[in-house]
């Protein structure tokens, strides 16, 4: 495994990728046993980086170290090499401030666990060039991603702005005393999240009407009335959290061990999930 200051992180061990091939989940033209194979460490960055052309830094979410390590990275490239990021909340216009290769550098945000949630976001700098984000969309479609193209950058990017609405209200309907944690989890896991697992929010307005202008026609004063009643933006804290922990630790408790079982119960939905969707025809 190469060395954190390479910006490279191995998250995926033999076992894993014996399983992942085993099961048909294993992305690439290439076995476990080759994919392995291609792995190596070393402790200098130039030697790190030799001969690619696009490069995946994937540290810890902590903007000076990435800041140096893009900064390191900028001093070796020539004009052909792409510089991404993994970072989930830190902005391109802060990650790449001053760079030489600016033109060459972009957010690839990707969501865990990758192998089986396919999406990556790709973020741009403002002067990304348009050829770096074509290039790092084929890319992440080549190895089974599925990219999509913010088009300018903003704080959190576009999933975790939808994630963390969810979030904020589903706390508020808690605390107002509406619902029960385990009750509101259920809503998404039986419901919202079942119909989002195959189409999103806008081609479900679709499909629910006689398409989008008759959706709009018939259900935007109701949304909006709803939409008014939303509250302020949680604390996150206090009575509420200790009612949502205490739910939760009741379903799984907050110990190493309940909580790996649980993630590899987790992983096994979104394994058989994305099995799934790989083989419904597409229309």
């Amino acid at each position: 495994m190469a060395s954190p200051a390479a910006g490279v992180v191995v998250i995926v061990g033999r076992k894993e990728m014996t399983f992942l091939e085993q099961s048909g989940s294993l992305k690439g033209s290439l076995g476990a046993q080759d994919q392995l194979s291609l792995i190596s460490g070393c402790l200098n960055i130039q030697e790190a980086v030799e001969g690619a052309l696009h490069i995946q830094e994937c540290v810890p979410e902590n903007l000076e170290l990435k800041k140096k390590i893009f900064a390191q990275l900028d001093q070796i490239i020539d004009d052909q090499v792409v510089l991404s990021s993994s970072t989930s909340c830190l902005l391109p216009s802060q990650l790449f401030a001053g760079l030489a290769h600016v033109q060459q550098c972009l957010v690839a945000h990707p969501v865990n666990p990758p192998y089986y949630v396919p999406l990556v976001e790709l973020v741009p700098h403002p002067e990304t060039a348009p050829a770096t984000v074509d290039r790092t969309h084929a890319l992440m479609r080549k190895i089974g991603q599925s990219p999509v193209r913010v088009l300018k950058e903003m704080d959190g990017f576009v999933l975790n702005r939808l994630q963390y609405a969810v979030i904020s209200e589903a706390w508020r309907l808690v605390e107002e005393g509406i619902v029960s944690p385990s009750d509101l989890d259920l809503v998404m896991s039986d419901g919202l999240g079942m119909r989002y697992a195959f189409i999103g929010p806008l081609e479900t307005m679709h499909l629910n009407a006689e398409g989008m202008l008759s959706y709009c026609d018939r259900y935007s004063e109701g949304m909006k009335h709803v939409l008014k009643t939303f509250g302020p933006i949680p604390e996150f804290s206090g009575a509420t959290v200790e009612k949502v922990n205490q739910a939760m630790c009741l379903k799984v408790p907050a110990d190493p061990e309940h909580l790996a079982a649980r993630r590899r119960w987790r992983d096994e939905c979104l394994q058989r999930l994305a099995k799934l969707k790989r083989q419904m025809p597409s229309q």
